[in-house]
């Protein structure tokens, strides 16, 4: 019987659990990939596709998911994984599904050519159906699509994406539009969820699809047991057998026509997830007519979003934060700022990566007691997902909508031992992570502006990944200081490119000793040498007056360029910045 007629008979096709944690949680293998043991241990692989087969799945999927770096011996993995996974389900008529996961981030191929290549030695090993899982996006979906349809039109291809219980993905993607992009794509026959959430997370999130988008193709849901713990150094997922096959027969109801496990799940899980689908359930799940209506964006007060939408030019000065709990110079700073005009002020998040005052800890107590906009940065290199999507929520609750999303300056090389970088994510993904938030558990969006510098020698690539943030979800940029003829020109290139605001840099230089500082030790700036040399021999004074002349002339010449200025306070001389800003304003 083909897969379709089968699927046609109404009864849910039943895969296996996972044979990555199941693997590891046997004696000696707690620390093994599980893809090398298709060449080192065939027999104990097949052994576990014959446990998953006998607890009553119809459908196996070869131990191919994560296949490493070295081609030669993945298409071994692959040949060898192909012969045990059919062995072993022939006696029990199951299917088997070539398993691929998702393609390596630092392949030479693109993702579509990854997959592409690895489901032509599928093919040539006679398998027909595919899975794809786990997937945080769908690069390289359509080309799989394609390739197969025309190399092997009876292929049936089932795209599963990996979503948190918000509905994102690691990569910071809505799962809905995913699932709604996928199932639009001819070539893909099936399309659910696997991964990342248990059992009773992923079934309320199907019961927010609307399955109608799928044409007639089935849904197919894979969650994992329930969620990680550790156990001395182990990690488990202890969701009950039980709990789980209760769960995936509510699943069932709900309109998914493929079951499973992924992370946690072992055969007791599918044995008796294989008896609950046998008996319906008490209180059937009734899918809605319309998908569960989302949180809706509202309108809330964004002084800096207005005024800019309004086509008036702003003007946002950066503060660096106390290095220490002393927070009165700041806000006395801040309030100051305030009186001069300015629009806006920005908060760096650690700067060069030392640590200092939070900065999204400083916009909230900006907003509550001064009234200003408050802009904070917040950089790839501190949270992971979770910590990010927390302190998100906590600024949207306080009012702080605008934010700017940077990579981060690295950690000073002595103190790495000690201070690990987290980086989830480089600047363009985490626009789009929290582009991707509207609805999401956010129900006003934020304005999101990324870094754009104008001073790196290969200012095109510069471009293409400003167009990148801009795609993202970026809706402007604040940019390095301009102190360079080809700076402005840069800049000059970027209005002509670019779609978004542009608030231009401007960085007072105070002194000679600052000017060579800034040449050598701050990433990102240039300050010409004819520039350098006028601040030779001069005081305070005259240094400070030279930096009003240089500054609001290299203001002035931005005018045309941008659509505010990004003014960066040195050393706390906020009467500095606000004579610039007096002869601007």
């Amino acid at each position: 019987m083909n897969i379709w007629e089968y699927l046609a008979q109404g009864e849910p096709l039943l895969f296996d659990g996972a044979m990555g944690t199941y693997y590891a949680s046997r004696p000696g293998r707690a620390e093994a990939r599980c893809e090398p043991a298709n060449l080192e241990a065939p027999d104990e692989i097949a052994a576990i596709h014959r446990a998953y087969l006998e607890a009553g799945c119809k459908a196996i999927r070869t131990n191919t998911f994560d296949l490493g770096g070295d081609w030669e011996t993945a298409q071994k993995i692959i040949r060898v994984g192909c012969q045990i996974a059919r062995s072993a389900a022939k006696p029990f008529g199951a299917y088997v599904f070539a398993d691929l996961g998702p393609a390596p981030q630092s392949s030479a191929l693109s993702p579509g050519e990854a997959y592409c290549r690895q489901a032509e030695i599928f093919l040539n090993q006679g398998l027909t159906h595919f899975i794809l899982e786990t997937l945080p996006t769908d690069d390289g979906v359509p080309e799989l699509a394609s390739y197969l349809k025309e190399h092997c039109p009876d292929a049936f291809l089932l795209v599963s994406f990996a979503a948190a219980p918000d509905g994102v993905t690691r990569e910071g993607l809505s799962a809905r539009t995913l699932f709604r992009r996928a199932a639009a794509l001819g070539g893909v026959d099936g399309v659910g969820f696997n991964c990342v959430s248990g059992p009773r997370h992923l079934l309320e999130f199907i019961r927010g699809l609307d399955l109608s988008l799928l044409g007639g193709k089935p849904l197919s849901v894979m969650p994992n047991a329930g969620y990680p713990t550790v156990l001395g150094r182990r990690v488990a997922y202890r969701g009950g057998a039980d709990y789980f096959a209760e769960l995936m027969a509510d699943t069932a109801g709900a309109g998914a026509a493929i079951l499973g496990g992924c992370c946690g799940t072992t055969p007791q899980h599918i044995a008796q997830t294989a008896q609950a689908l046998k008996c319906p359930p008490g209180k059937p799940f009734v899918l809605p007519a319309h998908p569960r209506e989302k949180a809706q964006a509202r309108p809330s007060p964004n002084h800096l979003r207005d005024k800019l939408a309004a086509g008036q030019r702003v003007t946002a000065v950066e503060l660096d934060p106390p290095a220490d709990d002393s927070v009165d110079g700041f806000m006395e700073a801040v309030r100051a700022l305030r009186l001069a005009g300015a629009d806006a002020v920005t908060v760096a998040d650690c700067p060069v990566g030392r640590p200092r005052a939070d900065s999204s800890l400083l916009a909230c107590k900006i907003r509550r007691e001064t009234g200003v906009e408050p802009l904070p940065h917040l950089t790839c290199r501190d949270r992971n997902l979770n910590a990010t999507k927390a302190l998100l929520l906590g600024l949207s609750m306080e009012g702080v909508h605008n934010v700017l999303l940077v990579t981060g300056d690295p950690i000073p090389t002595q103190d790495r031992d000690e201070v690990k970088s987290v980086f989830n994510f480089n600047s363009r993904k985490l626009i789009r992570y929290v582009s991707g938030l509207t609805g999401h558990g956010l129900s006003t969006p934020f304005q999101i502006f990324g870094a754009l510098n104008v001073n790196a020698p290969n200012f095109e690539k510069q471009l293409e990944l400003a167009a990148e943030k801009e795609e993202a979800g970026a809706a402007g940029f604040l940019t390095q200081p301009v102190h360079s003829p080809q700076a402005l020109d840069n800049l000059a290139r970027a209005r002509e490119a670019l779609k978004g605001y542009i608030l231009g840099g401007v960085f007072p230089i105070v002194s000679h000793r600052n000017a060579l500082f800034l040449n050598n030790e701050v990433a990102g700036v240039f300050v010409p040498e004819d520039i350098v040399r006028r601040y030779e021999g001069l005081d305070r004074d005259a240094a400070e007056a030279l930096a009003l002349e240089l500054s609001v002339q290299t203001a002035q010449a931005m005018v045309p360029y941008t659509d505010g200025w990004y003014l960066m306070t040195p050393f706390r001389r906020v009467s500095l910045i606000a004579q610039i800003m007096a002869e601007l304003i």
